[in-house]
């Protein structure tokens, strides 16, 4: 009889047990948190600090000029690092039939993207009129390509491993919901720029948080707990 909630194949003789955590990949997942905490942290204060903008229909590239700009800024750069951590850590923490290097490469270009777009100044009207502009608008979108995308096939892969499986579902369903919105906000332009843009960036840092914080407690069972399921079922 299924008595756990979390594998779909359990009983009293295989219970869930903590897995092993690799150091390595707890410490990547770390920096991730760290990095999702400033952005998310900078970017709402600033939401109520900048009275001047209208947050509906400012996007957060705008916060960068006038009062508080260098902190808004430096939350750019600040989820970068662990961005390319997760990635990393994601692939140490497979097994080797789960890995992929796709989504991996995927995590880098999006930390390489956001580097870029913090480094150029996004221009205040609709359309870019400068270089700087017209960079920071090419940067944005390939980031938000990336970082959409790896989520996607980083929850995908994650279904093979029997120690990371129950983590598929909540995985894949934000990760989804990430792509598909991002999209329709791409593609259809009455929606707000501000609002917009920042329900992609919320879903974004959720996956995002979500991954990093799994990475740090670890899979749900151990390799030889592994096999020993497998044989069961």
């Amino acid at each position: 009889m299924n008595t756990s909630p979390i594998c779909p194949h359990s009983d009293s003789t295989f219970d869930v047990v903590p897995g092993r955590i690799d150091p390595l990949a707890r410490a990547l997942g770390a920096l991730m948190l760290f990095g999702v905490a400033f952005i998310t942290v900078t970017c709402i204060l600033v939401q109520f600090l900048r009275t001047d903008l209208n947050w509906f229909t400012t996007a957060m590239s705008i916060y960068v000029i006038g009062p508080y700009g260098p902190w808004v800024r430096a939350s750019l750069y600040a989820p970068a690092p662990g961005i390319a951590a997760l990635g990393i850590g994601w692939y140490r923490s497979l097994n080797r039939e789960s890995r992929s290097v796709f989504p991996l490469a995927l995590f880098i270009a999006a930390a390489v993207g956001l580097c870029i777009l913090a480094s150029y100044t996004t221009d205040t009207g609709s359309k870019p009129v400068t270089l700087h502009g017209a960079i920071h608008q090419w940067a944005t979108f390939g980031t938000f390509v990336c970082i959409t995308t790896a989520a996607l096939v980083q929850s995908w892969r994650v279904r093979s491993d029997p120690r990371w499986r129950f983590r598929f579902i909540p995985a894949i369903t934000v990760a989804a919901v990430a792509v598909v919105y991002f999209w329709i906000y791409a593609l259809v332009k009455p929606i707000p720029r501000g609002i917009g843009e920042k329900v992609v960036i919320g879903l974004v840092l959720l996956w995002l948080w979500r991954a990093a914080w799994w990475l740090v407690v670890g899979p749900a069972i151990t390799d030889g707990e592994s096999v020993r399921r497998d044989q069961q079922e």
